[in-house]
This record gives structure tokens, C-alpha cells and sequence, in this order.
């Protein structure tokens, strides 16, 4: 049984604006005043909220309880941030960690984040730099949810699902730069798996034991790109009540990802070249020269070379990014490899979610190999995981499937009113027909053939059903 969630825990709404599910946050701090402050600060912008009063409860929430996001206090009895975050990143390696802490453990907090956490923040905090780091955290959650971990080699290499020949070419170039000091540039369009290839190059190098630090440049706002690279010293700018280093101090003899690099202001991206030739800059604000040994490996899904063109990038910093480039195909080009993700989601999924894994009808998996997947891997996870949450059927069959895949949405062919031997009459009740029998043919499969729950989900009678079955010649 989960521990109960103290002052500050209750859920906040399950749904945010629009429909879609609210995003999870994890608060754990000792201070129950602070939980409650920070728990309906973080309501109010349609989070659900759970709260723990240490790192055990914590983790007892964490074990049965959705969570996107923690946000811990890096002093604690028992349990301190430090453990926690620890136990975190054996468990649950995907959610990221946010650490707030008092001014004199600054350092400590450094360590963490070297240690695997996402970020940090200083007490006291304003409410605007909390729920911008949140925020990120939230979009680096979102970002991460295409991380592929396969079972076998046969599903491909590098913890990634792919053996088409492609993905083949771009295992054996893995393995020929990982451990080199090369700037590598991966593109490809958005879900693809960016971030798996920079992992397996990480893991692959002599800097696997030091940090791999990630950051999206897409996700910052673009007057902060420079202090989040770089870093900034006490009174740089409103707001800067202490030092802070950037992600370059922190990727210290390790590597350093930055995705959406095409996002970096022009302004930057000069300072950025220095820092990538001589491995030196300085904190915003700052005067001392600081000198750093990092494995930089870039992503983008814009052209970059059309970006040159339009004046928003500039052509000396690609070309010292473009050193060794990695590819990677969209999956409508890799249609073979469908059924290997699909098999890996429907399993991983089942099991995260507690159900029985249903079986695949063929017409199903034909369906998603000729789909376009304009959202990529990343939209063939939320697809798998939408169907398994929302139905519990023991086959996916083609009619669980969202109308975007199965072409309902597109508009049909232009039709005569009136075709030859029929009345306008005589076409509405052909389509309504139509419409009735498509209705009730999708309820039956989603409730696998049970007719009196069709019936329920149709607001009809099982009597009433049945006839309308029988006139419609369905079985």
C-alpha cells in the first residue's frame, strides 16, 4: 500500500485544458508549510501533486503512483536528497530530479547534478524560476518517453530496436567514434531516438564514469541559453542572488548533449564556437577564464544548412559541429522495423500498467507499417500506450486504432446526391446504415465481442442491440 500523501499531497485535477492528462510532480521535503506552498503552486498550473515528509515515503509513492517529475530538498533526516537521488537513478532512471537547497550546500548540490540529477534551485526561490525549471523537466520527460530498451541483441544494438540496414550502418559508425574525442552532429527529424544514440556514444567512450549531461536548447528561453550553458556569478542579472555554474562546468570530462542546437541565439552561438575549439568561457557575469575537456554531441531536425542560409546560423560553428554526422531515418522509412517497437511497446507497456499483453491481428500491424508516423517513434509509443490504457481488449485489431491512422479523418471522395436509381432518401438511409454498422462493429471489438457491454458503451438495450445485429447482418 502506498504511504499516504502528507500536507500538500492531494491530487490536484486529472485533466488539464484542452483534455490531456496533467503531469505528475513528486514533492519531497520535511517542511510541511513549504510542501503545501509548493504543492498549490504547482496545482494552480494543473500538475497533479503527491508530497512525502522524507525520502522513504518518497519512494513508497513512487512505487505506486505515476510520477513525471521530483522535486526534493537536499536536507533531510533519515534520508537525505543525496540517497534519494540515488535510489531514484536505479529505479526509476527516466524521472527527472530537482534539487532545492540552502545557500551553504551549493556545492553539494553541484555534486548531484553530476551525479544525475536535472537541476537544482536555491532557497528561497521565486514562484516563476520554479515553475520554469519544472517545466523543463516536464518537457525533458516528454522528450526522453521514445527511450527504447530492448531484451535481446537480435532487436538491434546500443540498447536501441532497429536491425533494417540503416540502423545497421549507424551501429557500426557507433562503434568506430564513440571513444574518440569527435564532435558528432545526429539529425534526424523529431522522435527518432537523438538522445539514445548520444547515450550509446557516451557509454561506449572512455568518459562513461564521468557525467553526460543533456539540455534542450528548444526548452530554455532564449534570453537564459547563455546562463544555462555557461553559467553566471551572484548579481549578473534580477534574480541572480548566488553563483551558479553552467552545463559546460558540469560536463566536465564527460560529454555534453545539447539537442535542438538549431534554438541557440546567433548572439551565442559565438561564444559557443570558442567554447567548442578551446574548451574555454566565462560565467555570465564573470571575468575568470575557465578551461573544460568535453565530448560535445549535437542534435537538430532543422536543415542546417538552410538555417545558414537564412542568416540563423552561423557557417563557422556547423562546420565545427559537423564533424562526424549521424543520420537517423524517420520510420516511415524503416516500416520493417515496426513490428520489433510494436512488440516491445505493447510488452512494456502491459507490464508498467498491470494488464495481461493482448496479441496482434495482422491487419493491425499491416495498417501501422503503411501509416506515415509524422510524430515518429515517439507517436507509435503513444499510440500503443493510448490503446492499452483505454480499452482491454485481449487483441488489438484495427478498430481500436485513433481515425488518423485508420484514414476515418480524411475527407471521402465527393459522391453524386442523387446516383443513378437512388433518391436523395435513399443515400441518407444507405449512409446511415453504413454508419450504424461501423458503430457497432468497432464497440463489439473494443469489448471483445461481449454484446452487453457493446450495448452499455451504445446506450442501447441488449434486446435492442441484438436486433439491430441481426438487421445489419452482424454477428
Amino acid at each position: 500500500m502506498c504511504a499516504p500523501c502528507t500536507a500538500g499531497g492531494h491530487a490536484g485535477p486529472p485533466l488539464r485544458s484542452g483534455g490531456s492528462v496533467s503531469r505528475s510532480i513528486l514533492i519531497v521535503d520535511d517542511e510541511a508549510n513549504l510542501r503545501k506552498v509548493l504543492a498549490a503552486m504547482l496545482e494552480r498550473e494543473g500538475y497533479t501533486v503527491h508530497a512525502a515528509e522524507d525520502g522513504e515515503q518518497g519512494l513508497s509513492i513512487l512505487g505506486c503512483e505515476p510520477v513525471d517529475v521530483v522535486v526534493t530538498d537536499l536536507k533531510m533526516p533519515a534520508m537525505d536528497g543525496m540517497a534519494l537521488l540515488e535510489r531514484i537513478r536505479e529505479r526509476w532512471p527516466e524521472i527527472p530530479v530537482l534539487l532545492t537547497t540552502a545557500y551553504g550546500t551549493v556545492d553539494t548540490a553541484v555534486a548531484a547534478l553530476k551525479a544525475g540529477a536535472f537541476d537544482y534551485i536555491t532557497k528561497p526561490f521565486e514562484q516563476e524560476e520554479i515553475l520554469a525549471i519544472v517545466a523543463k523537466a516536464v518537457r525533458q520527460r516528454e522528450l526522453d518517453s521514445a527511450e527504447l530498451h530492448p531484451r535481446d541483441g537480435e532487436k538491434g544494438r546500443y540498447d536501441i530496436i532497429g536491425r533494417c540496414p540503416a540502423m545497421l550502418k549507424i551501429y557500426d559508425l557507433i562503434e568506430q567514434v564513440a571513444d574518440t574525442p569527435s564532435t558528432v552532429l545526429i539529425t534526424g527529424e523529431s522522435g527518432t531516438g537523438k538522445e539514445l544514440i548520444t547515450t550509446a556514444l557516451h557509454e561506449n567512450s572512455s568518459r562513461r564514469e564521468q557525467p553526460l549531461i543533456r539540455i534542450n536548447c528548444a526548452a530554455i528561453p532564449k534570453d537564459l541559453v547563455e546562463s544555462e550553458l555557461f553559467g553566471y556569478e551572484r548579481g549578473a542579472f534580477t534574480g541572480a542572488v548566488g553563483s551558479k555554474p553552467g552545463r559546460f562546468e558540469l560536463a566536465d570530462g564527460g560529454t555534453l548533449f545539447l539537442d535542438e542546437i538549431a534554438e541557440i541565439p546567433a548572439a551565442i552561438q559565438v561564444k559557443l564556437l570558442r567554447a567548442l575549439q578551446n574548451g574555454e568561457f566565462e560565467r555570465v557575469g564573470g571575468t575568470r577564464t575557465s578551461k573544460v575537456d568535453v565530448r560535445l554531441v549535437a542534435a537538430t531536425n532543422r536543415n542546417l544548412e538552410d538555417e545558414i542560409a537564412a542568416g540563423r546560423f552561423r557557417e563557422d560553428l556547423f562546420y565545427r559541429l559537423n564533424v562526424v554526422t549521424i543520420a537517423l531515418p524517420p520510420l516511415r522509412e524503416r516500416p520493417d522495423d515496426i513490428p520489433l517497437l510494436l512488440e516491445h511497446f505493447v510488452e512494456s507497456c502491459a507490464r508498467r500498467h498491470g494488464r495481461s499483453r493482448p496479441r496482434v491481428d495482422d491487419e493491425f500491424l499491416e495498417l501501422l507499417k503503411s501509416f506515415d508516423w509524422p510524430g515518429n517513434i515517439r507517436q507509435l509509443e503513444n499510440v500503443v500506450e493510448t490503446i492499452l490504457l483505454q480499452h482491454s481488449a485481449a487483441r488489438l485489431t484495427v478498430g481500436l486504432l485513433p481515425p488518423e491512422i485508420t484514414g476515418a479523418e480524411r475527407p471521402a471522395p465527393r459522391r453524386a446526391m442523387t446516383p443513378a436509381g437512388g433518391s436523395l432518401k435513399e443515400v441518407v438511409k444507405a449512409e446511415t446504415r453504413r454508419l450504424e454498422k461501423d458503430l457497432i462493429a468497432r464497440a463489439l471489438e473494443e469489448t471483445g465481442g461481449n454484446v452487453t457491454q457493446a450495448a452499455k458503451k451504445l446506450g442501447l438495450s441488449r434486446k435492442g442491440l441484438q436486433l439491430k445485429m441481426k438487421e445489419l447482418g452482424l454477428r
